[in-house]
């Protein structure tokens, strides 16, 4: 038997997957780990914790599938986007990886709009230059911390890491490096004009490579800290939006992806590098050579529901609400609910907003308010699609939706109802890590490519169709932030 791994470094743990060569899923291991605050605002963690994770989870998977190491033709790689990994000469990490939840960075931002010109750098790179983002994470670095910053030598993205210890090679993939924000978004490699404009070395960023293209081989020391064999190739994979698309078979336009998290992402991709001119959606190279995706993440979405079963029903399962809200009509009897408990990100990018429910009456029951943020999140969800729309993404034919919130049949079918598209879910469950498990069969040649890949792996298991319109609820949604900006602000600042 042949096998792909799949490594999937994320923020609250590694996941190594098994995957055979006609795509059906072997076994899976997972090591946990934390994230830490020292000041409000931040997220950290040390390197080493993924690297000893990715250790542990690629042991326990060989040992509890009995697979021979030998027969593992290949791993993918994937993993958080956009955190801050800085070291020196030596490869050693000068301080603990800025991650892609940290909001320290807002002075950086608007620096580098300022040195660049937000026009031009939106332009360039696809995006807005958000706290979120690599760029102004390493200029926080050189503006707070400038004796570290001049022991700099090499800036690498988490996954890469992961790839350094395995491989001993510096490299990123063109969908991870694209979130960097230091990236020229057409021509899918690093800005010279980004780097020069903002006085960054090139020589401290990797060299690029397309997601199934291999950047190099498990070295002796990794062979014998994981229990890989020497030699493995290693190919570049992707950020974990990315090759989550890839793992849910999203490579070509007509097919969107939806993740109902705790955060809602809707992910399209295109043949031709498409932007936004006022960066409301991302725009980065996909996993998959010559295709490029726009992204738009909404920051509740699972995580209001989650919210609204924890403060009014504590102990009620999802179940039954779901139950209950399937007793309410569409429309929740003339009760919305703005889903902006984190403040909102796509299309706004306000982190002032504030979530609200508007039209409570009496006779509103728990049903009632959980139906409303079912499709309040629903309504956020096509708020990002209009975007993408408008820029020329094609209108979905079918959308692939995964995450916790995918579980519930209601939920589905609000969904479909909303964006008037087929909804389907797929047998593929293991997420970026399977992803980044079909990258490598398509790197070593157990696969003719990703599209192959795609069709011949990943199958949908259930569909549902829009059964009604929900364009009039819309409607009254789209009202609502307009006319309650300045209410959330005054109400955010006095916080």
């Amino acid at each position: 038997m042949t096998y792909t791994i799949g490594i999937d470094s994320s923020t609250t743990a590694t996941k190594a997957v098994l995957v055979r060569a006609d795509g059906e899923v072997a076994g899976v291991a997972t090591s946990t780990y934390a994230a830490e605050s020292p000041h409000p605002l931040w997220s950290e963690q040390h390197p080493d914790l993924w690297w000893q994770a990715t250790q542990e989870a690629i042991r326990n998977l060989l040992d509890n599938t009995g697979a021979n190491a030998a027969d593992v033709a290949g791993v993918g790689l994937t993993g958080q986007m956009h955190g801050l990994v800085l070291l020196d000469a030596a490869g050693t990490p000068l301080r603990p990886a800025i991650l892609w939840n940290d909001q320290r960075t807002a002075a950086e931002c608007d620096e580098i709009r300022t040195i660049v010109g937000a026009e031009r750098f939106i332009r360039i790179t696809g995006n807005d230059a958000l706290t979120g983002f690599t760029a102004p994470k390493l200029l926080w670095v050189r503006n707070q911390e400038p004796e570290i910053y001049a022991r700099a030598a090499h800036v690498l993205l988490p996954k890469d890491y992961v790839r350094l210890r395995l491989t001993g090679t510096y490299a990123t993939d063109r969908a991870g490096g694209g979130g960097t924000v230091l990236f020229d978004h057409k021509a899918r490699t690093w800005s010279p004009a980004i780097l020069d404009a903002l006085e960054i070395p090139p020589a401290w960023m990797p060299p690029t490579f397309e997601g199934p293209e291999i950047t190099g081989t498990i070295t002796e020391e990794a062979a014998t800290a994981t229990g890989l064999r020497a030699g493995t190739p290693v190919v570049a994979g992707g950020g974990d939006q990315a090759a989550t698309a890839v793992g849910t078979g999203a490579i070509d336009p007509g097919v969107l992806t939806v993740s109902l998290g705790t955060s809602g992402v809707v992910f399209a991709a295109t043949t031709q590098p498409v932007i936004d001119p006022a960066g409301s959606v991302h725009a980065f190279p996909h996993a998959v050579p010559a295709r490029w995706h726009l992204m738009g993440v909404t920051l509740a979405a699972a995580g209001s529901l989650a919210w609204l079963r924890d403060t009014a029903a504590p102990g009620t399962d999802f179940a039954a609400l779901s139950a209950a809200a399937e007793r309410v009509a569409s429309g929740s009897d003339g009760l919305v609910f703005l889903p902006y408990l984190s403040g909102e990100r796509t299309p706004h990018n306000d982190p002032l907003a504030r979530g609200a429910f508007v039209g409570l009456t009496v006779r509103h029951e728990i049903g009632h308010l959980t139906r409303a943020v079912m499709e309040g999140v629903a309504f956020s969800l096509r708020d990002v699609l209009e975007v993408m729309l408008a820029v020329g993404v094609e209108r979905p034919e079918q959308v692939r939706i995964s995450g916790g919130g995918a579980r519930s049949p209601l939920w589905r079918q609000i969904v479909a109802d909303t964006l008037q598209a087929e909804v389907a879910t797929v047998n593929t469950t293991e997420g970026a890590a399977f992803g980044a498990a079909m990258l490598a069969a398509v790197g070593t040649e157990l696969v003719a490519d990703a599209a192959t890949a795609a069709k011949e792996w990943v199958r949908v298991v259930d569909s549902t169709r829009p059964a009604a319109s929900s364009d009039d609820g819309y409607a009254v949604y789209r009202s609502l932030y307009p006319a309650l900006r300045d209410a959330m602000h005054t109400l955010s600042n006095s916080e």
